[in-house]
């Protein structure tokens, strides 16, 4: 990107905190303390460190890298990406072991998977922390075509590193019993991982926990996207908007240089934004790290979208105009314009609305229905779901499903109940 590393650092802030009654029977929430009731804000600001779980600073978290396909020879512009790197907390006795999955564009060792293997491994779990499928280092280290977001092929990616990881594992430790969570994409990713698991059988997993997925993989990327609309100016201002956006947040870095949940909080009081400007706030995050996995996955495939077909690239190409370009993409356009047609060979009979509706938890509702052994953690007033797709979590989940009032989209991961209900899903009843 065309960004400075200062400026790089303060929005990596930011992205690493994009996180009634009702007619069937639920997990009610009655007296819930999360702070911030505005969805918008909470989203951006995540949960203030008052409020967060008592978890231990550190833990024995230590990456990873693992060649998932040695014969893979990747183009010389991202020749650094041939082996996925991975993090790992291994405990000193024999334990369960749980696979966290990261949200959307997001690493193994950011800020949302991090706190979840500070709390599982205070809980006495091993922990394996994956990337997301959207990170570019899965796309081509992992990824079996490099175009990611078709939900059983983004399984298979997964389940495939799951099950290298648990062969060099099982060398060294005992494990008890394999679980599975993952929060955003990731939850949602955890859904058909353990649809998968169900037929092949290498990890029978005893739990699984969904926070805050999509319903509707399109629908939630289109909402996304539809935010940048809100940016003063529109879409045509999308640069001036970020470098102002930079200004305000130096203007508070100088006076806390600590770029956290407070950092945030502190920078989205001093910049006094409006809700519609916090949602293109979100939209730009959002854009920024979905320009990176589109750009990767085109450099990967030679299709063409960005790059001419057939041009090569080194390590050392200038490419100004390509950030330019894919800056102004939205993953809408990735979807209509790549995604589609890239798989359209292989389903040469399903039309684009056949292929959306196969890139949801619809496809699987009676799967999600049936399996008692996975449990859902949402939010009312999260972001990312259109009008109404909050019911799809009470009528298939019924009781196995927790629906918070407030907190956003992963917003009160951390809050302090979360935290609890989160352990406790895979603690209580555990031999």
């Amino acid at each position: 990107m065309t960004i400075t590393n200062f400026a790089q650092r303060l929005f990596a802030g930011l992205c690493l905190f994009l996180s009634a009654s009702f007619a069937f029977a639920t997990a009610t929430v009655e007296n819930y303390g999360y702070p911030i009731t505005d969805r918008f804000v909470a989203t951006v600001v995540g949960t203030p460190e008052g409020y967060q779980a008592d978890l231990p600073k550190s833990i024995p978290f230590k990456k990873r890298w693992l060649n998932v396909f040695p014969e893979r020879h990747l183009p010389d512009l991202i020749w650094y990406g041939q082996e996925l790197i991975y993090s790992e907390a291994l405990q000193k006795r024999p334990a369960p072991l749980i696979f966290l999955i990261a949200g959307t564009g997001a690493s193994h060792n950011g800020a949302k998977n991090v706190n979840m293997a500070r709390a599982f491994y205070k809980a006495g779990f091993h922990v394996v922390s994956l990337s997301s499928p959207t990170f570019p280092n899965f796309v081509t280290s992992a990824s079996s075509t490099g175009v990611v977001g078709h939900a059983q092929r983004d399984a298979e990616d997964l389940y495939r590193v799951m099950e290298m990881i648990q062969k060099r594992l099982v060398k060294d430790i005992e494990i008890t019993s394999y679980n599975l969570t993952g929060y955003s994409l990731g939850g949602f990713n955890a859904a058909y991982v353990a649809k998968l698991d169900d037929e092949r059988k290498s990890f029978d997993f005893r739990r699984v926990l969904l926070i805050n997925p999509p319903v509707s993989l399109y629908n939630s990327i289109s909402l996304l996207d539809r935010m940048t609309q809100d940016i003063p100016g529109g879409e045509d201002n999308f640069n001036q908007f970020f470098d102002n956006l930079v200004k305000a947040f130096s203007k508070v870095y100088k006076e806390d240089d600590a770029v956290g949940g407070d950092f945030l909080y502190k920078a989205y009081k001093a910049m006094d934004l409006k809700d519609e400007e916090l949602a293109a706030l979100i939209g730009v995050s959002f854009r920024i790290s979905s320009a990176s996995l589109v750009f990767t996955s085109d450099v990967m495939t030679d299709f063409g979208y960005v790059k001419p077909k057939g041009l090569v690239l080194d390590r050392y190409a200038n490419l100004t105009r390509y950030n330019q370009v894919v800056n102004r993409l939205g993953f809408t356009d990735y979807y209509h314009d790549f995604f589609y047609p890239f798989y359209k060979a292989d389903y040469p009979d399903m039309s684009r609305d056949q292929f959306i509706s196969a890139i949801s938890l619809t496809e699987i509702a009676d799967y999600l229905r049936s399996s008692k052994k996975i449990t859902v953690m949402h939010n009312q007033n999260d972001i990312i779901l259109e009008p109404g797709e909050i019911e799809f979590f009470n009528e298939v989940f019924g009781e196995r499903a927790t629906i918070y009032p407030v907190g956003g989209h992963c917003g009160n991961m951390s809050y302090r109940d979360n935290v609890a209900l989160m352990v406790s899903t895979f603690t209580q009843g555990a031999n």
